[in-house]
């Protein structure tokens, strides 16, 4: 029997459903059609966040059930999985970007151009889409810092945020940085800074460390930058490795895969000191969206220069002897990188990292 389906049309396009009444998110009864109904009641945010950008799409086929886990590099099998290939059967208004990933390997991922492929995207179990910093017209060279603040254990929301305001929307100012804000869709906060496309992602990378070595400067009881988790404390990690290639992060107005269906909301300054990310879900993010629009709707009017960073990375390494830091496990070995050994292995204790 055939599954049953609806189509919606999107823009010139129809989009077909199939199963429209899967229940996505069993605590709160969210289905895949009202899954895909959310991301066109934000189609302009959602696309100004992916516009051209090549795109990993996290697929949760199953919906959210209890229990449900994600496949990744070290463990396979899940319910859920990242999609870095393009699917096969994709229309063919769904354009591609060949990308390299830091092994050498290739492939053509999702470049989204109009809120159809993100409906289309959706039907096929996409809750989180993961854009790269850069444009298909320049794979090599990002267009975007961006600023992680991952609140470690004993740390949440409201830690970072107060890193956010306190700390880094100063320094933000004092580079001349237009910066832009949302929720992780958890308990972190993402800043986003468009750049001039004139920089390598290994410079962009180094640029995000020397902005968390300043904040960690200015913050030392509450920030932190060290990359061994048992180094860390409980403070707020800036997570300078998210710059790094293929590594991405949960775009504006994704929806994580969590029981009430949170979505990464883009705030203003203003609101950051007031609002909770749980307020922020598939049921209550299309009535703001009708209500304020885009509030990042001026992150393309301006790129900056990395200039001012990359001098301060200098300044780190020749007068207080901080140069390069661990790369994820995954990645080759890199050009000024430190031996990728955890500290308490490297003293010959127990394995922590």
């Amino acid at each position: 029997m055939a599954s049953p389906f609806i189509e919606i049309p999107v823009g010139d396009r129809l989009v077909k459903v199939t199963n429209p009444d899967k229940v996505y998110f069993p605590e709160t009864g969210a289905t895949k059609r009202d899954l895909v109904e959310y991301y066109l009641s934000v189609a302009d945010g959602i696309v100004r966040a992916l516009r051209d950008r090549p795109t990993t799409l996290e697929r949760w086929p199953a919906g959210v059930f209890p229990g449900a886990k994600l496949s990744t590099q070290q463990s396979h099998g899940g319910d859920a999985f990242f999609q870095k290939r393009v699917p096969k059967g994709a229309p063919d208004w769904v354009r591609t970007a060949r990308i390299e990933f830091p092994s050498g390997r290739a492939a053509d991922e999702v470049c989204p151009t109009e809120a159809a492929v993100v409906a289309w995207a959706a039907n096929l179990g996409t809750l989180t889409f993961h854009p790269w910093p850069v444009r298909d017209t320049d794979v090599d060279h990002p267009d975007e810092l961006r600023i992680d603040l991952d609140p470690q254990p004993g740390t949440d929301f409201a830690d970072a945020r107060r890193v956010a305001i306190e700390g880094a929307r100063g320094l933000l100012t004092e580079l001349g940085y237009a910066g832009f804000v949302k929720t992780s869709g958890s308990r972190g906060v993402h800043i986003y800074v468009r750049i001039e496309p004139r920089w390598t992602f290994t410079e962009v990378r180094r640029a995000a460390l020397a902005f968390g070595r300043e904040l960690e400067r200015r913050m030392p009881d509450r920030v932190t930058t060290k990359w061994w988790k048992e180094e860390r404390g409980e403070k707020v990690f800036i997570d300078f490795n998210q710059n790094a290639r293929d590594r991405t992060i949960a775009s504006a107005y994704s929806v994580r895969p969590r029981p009430h269906a949170p979505v990464s909301a883009p705030v203003t300054w203003d609101e950051l000191p007031e609002i909770e990310p749980e307020q922020f879900t598939i049921a209550t993010m299309p009535a703001r969206f009708a209500a304020v629009g885009d509030v990042h709707a001026a992150i393309d009017d301006a790129a900056f220069s990395l200039e001012p960073l990359l001098e301060m990375a200098a300044t780190d390494e020749a007068e207080r002897g901080l140069g390069d830091m661990p790369y994820p496990p995954n990645y080759p070995k890199m050009p000024g990188e430190p031996m990728r050994v955890q500290p308490s292995k490297a003293r010959g204790g127990p394995e922590s990292h």
